[in-house]
Order: structure tokens, then C-alpha cells, then sequence
């Protein structure tokens, strides 16, 4: 579950250039390299008659309503299921359809006031400083080399929150799912010095793993069963809005979903 708020806005591609029958824009085919790798140089471009003739008023269009529509709907994707939510996101599912559902609403408030400030608030703080200061130029880090420091913020806070946890006594479980955000976080970091892995798909594959954990418990709620294929639902949906809007290729997104699901579950299941 590292922070990732990068990419939210693409490039879009002008209906006279040479990139606009990929769902990746710019940055090439759906199992392509990502936008992070250069493009051809300016004299490496092909000739204009080896270049396919540009379809113009279809429904593929750029320009076109449904292409408007499915943008608008990943952007909306990518701020509802941004990585930095993920944790908090997780401890209200963990509160509302675990044997915690007895907890009292004060206490499930407080908690979930503090996760957040410890896991949300902290790091958004932080990185707008190291923008300040110019450590960063994008607080979007749409630059995969400015990542590391606010993912070594996210790994920081996250380990944080499992130490909380377990000093107040939570149950190993939770506690190991604020860690696996952590080794997520930890892994994405050491992949991000050579490839650009999907945060997002990270994040909400730690949920999952999350609600998959409490099912296997024998103590969870009955509603947790559609909560597990609803969030399914938007795993799917979330990586399919991040290939769209052209910010990863879907190995990436697939790579994410195995980080996230895996270091969380196996924690979980200690």
C-alpha cells in the first residue's frame, strides 16, 4: 500500500500523431514499456506514408464521448482507491465485518482517526515539503526517480502503525496488515530503481488479502462474502482505469496486485 498519487492526469494524444491507437497513449502497447521510457527521437520517426492512417470520428476517437467517460471514470477511480486510503480503508472493513465489530464507536473512531494521520496525513505533509524544497518536482511523482524518498515515508508509517497496533493490543492479524503495507511498500521501493510497478494495484490487492484473511478466520460477519466481490470488482476495475489512462502497462498492474496480495495475506496468516 505505498503512496503513489502519481498519474492521475494523461497525456492526451492530438488525432494527427502516431500514438493514438494505444490504450497506453504515449507510452506504448497494453503489455508495452510505460511512460517512463523516452520515445523515439524527433529524427527516429517514421516517414509519414509508413505511418497507419489516422480513423477520425469513430468511437475511438480521443475526443469522442465514451473515450471522455471512461477518463472521467478512471480519474475518479484513482482518487477514490489512492494507495495513501488503502490502510484506512482496510481498518473500517476490519472494524465493521470482524470479530472487532464489538468494539465500541468511540474506540473504532479514534483509531481510525489516528491511522489516518499517521498513514495519510503525515505523509501528504511530508511530500508537499520536499516539493518546497525541491526535492521532489511533481508532487504527483509522475517521475519514477523521485519516488524514493516519500516511499521510504509510506514504509516509515506504515511499520509505525503495526507497532500501534500492537501496543494497543489489536489482534496479530491487524497488526500484520499495516505491516504488510510496509513490505509492499519495501518491495515497490527496490522495483521502482529499474521498473515502474503499480502502487495502486498494491494497495487495493492488500485489502483483498485483508478480507480474505478475516473470511478464513471463522469469525467474520456475514456481509464480509459480497464485500470480498465487491472489492474484487474494483481491483479489476481500478487496474483497468490505470492501463487506460495510460500511467502502467498491464504487467505492471499485475505485478502490483501480487505484491500487495501476497505480502499482506502471508503476514496475516502468521
Amino acid at each position: 500500500m505505498p503512496i503513489d498519487t502519481s498519474s492521475y492526469y494523461p497525456e492526451v494524444p492530438k488525432p494527427d500523431g502516431d500514438d493514438s491507437f494505444s490504450l497506453n497513449k504515449r507510452g506504448g502497447s497494453l503489455f508495452g514499456p510505460s511512460e517512463d521510457k523516452p520515445g523515439p527521437a524527433p529524427g527516429n520517426q517514421p516517414e509519414p506514408s509508413a505511418m497507419p492512417p489516422v480513423q477520425k470520428g469513430n468511437k475511438d476517437d480521443p475526443d469522442s464521448p465514451l473515450e471522455k467517460a471512461a477518463t472521467a471514470i478512471s480519474h475518479l477511480l484513482s482518487w477514490v482507491l489512492v494507495p495513501l486510503l488503502m490502510p484506512v480503508y482496510g481498518l473500517i472493513l476490519a472494524f465493521g465485518l470482524s470479530v472487532l465489530d464489538v468494539a465500541p464507536m468511540g474506540m473504532r473512531v479514534n483509531f481510525t482517526l489516528i491511522v489516518a494521520g499517521i498513514t495519510v496525513i503525515v505523509p501528504m505533509i511530508l511530500v508537499l515539503l520536499l516539493k518546497r524544497i525541491g526535492v521532489i518536482n511533481d508532487i504527483g511523482l509522475n517521475n519514477r526517480k523521485e519516488r524514493f524518498v516519500p516511499y521510504a515515508i509510506t514504509i516509515v508509517a506504515y511499520a509505525l502503525t503495526a507497532w500501534f497496533m500492537a501496543a494497543k493490543h489489536a489482534p496479530l492479524w491487524l497488526s500484520m496488515f499495516f505491516a504488510g503495507g510496509a513490505l509492499a511498500a519495501l518491495i515497490n521501493t527496490a522495483i521502482n530503481f529499474k521498473w515502474k510497478i503499480s502502487a495502486h494495484a498494491a494497495g487495493i490487492a492488500g485489502v483483498v488479502a485483508l478480507l480474505i484473511r478475516i473470511a478464513k478466520d471463522g469469525y467474520a460477519e456475514p456481509e464480509i462474502y459480497p464485500w470480498i466481490i465487491v472489492s474484487i470488482a474494483l481491483t479489476g476495475l481500478m487496474g483497468s482505469a490505470r492501463v487506460w489512462l495510460g500511467r502502467h502497462t498491464v504487467w505492471q498492474v499485475l505485478a502490483g496486485y501480487i505484491v500487495g496480495f501476497c505480502s499482506v495475506f502471508f503476514l496475516t496468516m502468521l
